[in-house]
């Protein structure tokens, strides 16, 4: 799941080379820490949170395959 993230967010973001993925394994819940470049936070995050919500979605989705839940924060 770590791999659709970054491929996700590198189709997005001018630098894709300063995309960085963090993942912290739970019991039950993986979490997924994305750090982008300086001036790309906005491309990720999309107007009105659309583009993040949408990442959500899909990475929930993936999750649920695999019988876990997922959460992505988007960090500066």
């Amino acid at each position: 799941m770590k791999e659709l993230i970054e491929y996700m967010a590198k189709a997005l973001v001018d630098q894709p080379d300063k995309v960085v993925i963090k993942e912290i394994a739970g019991e039950k819940t993986l979490i997924y820490e994305l750090r982008v470049g300086e001036g790309d936070l906005g491309k990720i995050i999309g107007k009105e949170g659309r583009t993040a919500k949408a990442m959500r979605a899909i990475l929930s989705a993936s999750a649920m395959k695999l019988g876990k839940r997922a959460q992505l924060e988007i960090l500066e």
